[in-house]
């Protein structure tokens, strides 16, 4: 299986520690966010990965020729963002897949198996797939619900839930081929496909999942991943 790493972001939500580092190196325990991804990848049976990498690429690609803790038989190779291409327009950076092509966001870390999610998008014929795994949301204030000024209900601080992007996605190569010239953002690409009637499948899963965005996700994440 073939695989994209997006990892070429500013991190500017995970300040201080992306004033410094690329965000792909910041340290879960004591290995870099990167390094623990493309691990479960190689566990999950890819065998190719292209990084997507711009903000302080030099040093991503200085520490792993120096670590070498890419996993045996996992080629990785690094693709150059000249510019910020978003979370969908780096793909196009990506050498043309002729098979599925399992894309990763760079700052999320989840025991997902692979082969149920590409099982499962194979099953329902899908051009795009987005793993999914319920959230809730707790809210603190009463919620009105109203139409033309008349309320016909409250709700006290409600919990919301909801599916939640995962940050992986398993693409077929025509939904690659709708990628617009220049950046685009993940959101827009899924409303193209929708519009040009390309099936977009959601794998819901209980797989353990952190996303890295914050200093205080970060700090959930190294306190134990999967800990909910």
């Amino acid at each position: 299986m073939r695989a994209a790493v997006l990892a070429g972001g500013l991190g500017t939500r995970l300040r201080p520690y992306t004033t410094i580092l690329p965000k792909p190196l910041v340290p879960v325990g004591d290995r870099p966010i990167l390094e623990l991804t493309l691990a479960w990848l190689a566990r999950g049976g890819v065998s190719l990965v292209d990084v997507c990498i711009g903000h302080l690429g030099e040093l991503i690609q200085t520490y792993f020729s120096q670590a070498q803790t890419i996993p045996a038989g996992l080629e990785v190779r690094w693709q150059w963002e000249n510019e910020q291409m978003g979370t969908a327009g780096a793909l196009a950076l990506v050498p043309e897949p002729t098979e599925t092509l399992l894309v990763v966001n760079g700052d999320i870390l989840t025991d997902l198996d692979l082969a149920d999610m590409l099982g499962f998008h194979r099953s329902v014929d899908a051009a795009l797939t987005i793993a999914t795994r319920r959230s809730r949301v707790a809210t603190d204030l009463g919620v009105i619900e109203h139409e033309a000024g008349i309320v016909h209900a409250y709700r006290e601080k409600p919990v919301l839930e909801y599916s939640a992007s995962m940050g992986v996605y398993l693409y077929e190569p025509a939904a690659l081929k709708r990628l617009p010239q220049g950046p685009c953002q993940f959101p827009d690409l899924v409303g193209k496909l929708l519009e040009c009637g390309d099936r977009v499948a959601a794998f819901e899963t209980d797989a353990r999942w952190r996303h890295i965005g914050t200093p205080e996700q970060h700090a959930e994440a190294t306190l134990g991943l999967g800990d909910d």
